[in-house]
């Protein structure tokens, strides 16, 4: 038997809460009423966050949102794998450096476009191997995981900034077709 809440959603019979996608949705009802579905996703984000103050402490290198990029990064990244290779998703949901350096580079590309190199210098990110200190830090406490062959040398010089991030977005060097402008001698 169902029970119908209007203002939450419905219970199912077993009495787990579905919430509507209006009340997902909400931070804050107007009655004062606090959605499950919000607070569940804040308390995961709130441990990474943790997480992360304590690792920024130890190494004030790099800057707080770049640890939340490298995460999107190594997400996007595995679910690309997946997409391109269910087969491999079958049996690990693993990836080694240089496959997360290229989903990092195309992550960076898709969210920042010519200011992809900018915003990861801001944020203390000027090489693969920074990247890799990142993601050891993240294993040092927990949050990534690693197998007995992920080394930070694996991140070691993948590919230059300079060539990843700025030079898609350079010009072409053809020349333009159309009058010459050149100046003829006079007859």
């Amino acid at each position: 038997m169902q029970s119908e809440d209007q203002s939450h959603g419905r219970a199912r019979s077993d009495g787990e809460i579905i919430l509507d996608a209006e009340a997902a949705a909400c931070e804050v009802a107007g009655d004062g009423r606090l959605c499950y579905f919000f607070v569940h996703i804040t308390m995961q984000d709130l441990d990474f966050a943790e997480v992360v103050d304590l690792i920024c402490k130890e190494d004030t290198r790099y800057d707080k949102r770049v640890y939340f990029f490298v995460r999107q990064g190594l997400d996007r990244t595995v679910s690309n794998l997946k997409k391109n290779d269910p087969a491999r998703a079958q049996h690990s949901q693993h990836v080694c450096g240089r496959e997360l350096l290229e989903g990092l580079k195309s992550h960076a590309l898709d969210q920042f476009g010519p200011l992809a190199k900018t915003v990861l210098e801001s944020w203390g990110v000027r090489c693969c191997s920074d990247f890799g200190d990142i993601v050891f830090n993240l294993i040092e406490y927990n949050i990534f995981s690693k197998t007995e062959n992920d080394r930070r040398e694996d991140f070691a010089d993948i590919y230059d900034f300079d060539e990843a991030f700025v030079k898609p977005f350079r010009p072409a060097g053809k020349r333009r077709s159309g009058p010459s402008t050149e100046i003829v001698g006079s007859m």
